[in-house]
């Protein structure tokens, strides 16, 4: 089973560009999580919206429009789907879809970013420790879980071209890096990072202004995340740094 997530930083402008379609044409995925799609159902033209040989089920924002939302396309059909974590000022913002599989939870998320105002900062930080809330209580019913998606912060120095000078900005915040540390304390594994845990220069967001990813100045800030006893199910990581439509480039694993 072959599962992508990607930033598609505007799923409208994505599909009208080309480079939707692609994205499954080339890399024949099962499931594939988008984050930042930006619009409702139906703002989408019929092929994207309902996909020739996938379900397909969104999330979006109900107080913003062209605001956060979040997707996903699965040739399996869950055996259930949840939108939210079941937190009304969270849920709003259209950021979670919780997809039940047979053997797996699937949870993709596009987690808030905290840059705008020590407001919005508070709220990403509050979304952070329900999120693990979250996922701690599923894990504890024994279920087998996978989280991915743009969490806006990139964990240690490695993931990040230049950490000195963002170590006071957000997305590199000791408050914010420390949760990720405690999110792999609750022994949560960053698929990635335990299978390249070297590895360095490989990002997933490049600023589009200063034109960061033609220099590969960029943060590696979009995750798979499963729980401890399930990585043995991990086949292979995918970096598709390639694949071009957004700020952010996909990401791909695949599971036995």
């Amino acid at each position: 089973m072959k599962i992508i997530s990607w930033n598609t930083n505007g799923l409208r402008a994505t599909s009208k560009q080309g480079y939707f379609m692609p994205l499954f044409s080339f890399n024949d995925p099962d499931i594939v999580c988008l984050q930042e799609t930006k619009c409702e159902p139906d703002q989408l033209d019929e092929k994207t919206r309902n996909l020739n040989g996938y379900n397909s089920y969104f999330s979006y924002s109900k107080n913003k429009k062209g605001y956060s939302g979040v997707g996903i396309y699965s040739k399996i059909k869950p055996e259930n789907v949840e939108y939210g974590i079941g937190i009304e000022k969270f849920d709003d913002e259209g950021r979670t879809i919780v997809a039940y599989y047979k053997n797996f939870v699937l949870i993709n998320c596009y987690f808030p970013n905290g840059g705008a105002s020590e407001e919005r900062l508070k709220y990403k930080l509050e979304f952070y420790d329900e999120f693990l809330k979250f996922i701690n209580n599923l894990k504890n019913q024994n279920k087998n879980v996978v989280f991915c998606g743009d969490v806006n912060t990139a964990h240690n120095e490695i993931d990040l071209a230049r950490p000195k000078s963002n170590k006071d900005n957000t997305g590199f915040l000791p408050i914010e890096r420390a949760w990720l540390d405690k999110v792999i304390n609750n022994e949560w594994v960053d698929v990635f990072r335990n299978l390249y845990p070297d590895e360095k220069d490989v990002y997933t967001y490049w600023d589009m202004k200063t034109r960061a990813r033609d220099r590969n100045v960029g943060w590696r800030i979009d995750y798979f995340f499963i729980n401890k006893s399930f990585l043995t199910k991990i086949k292979n990581f995918k970096t598709l740094a390639d694949y071009y439509g957004s700020d952010h480039c996909p990401i791909m694993i695949e599971i036995k």
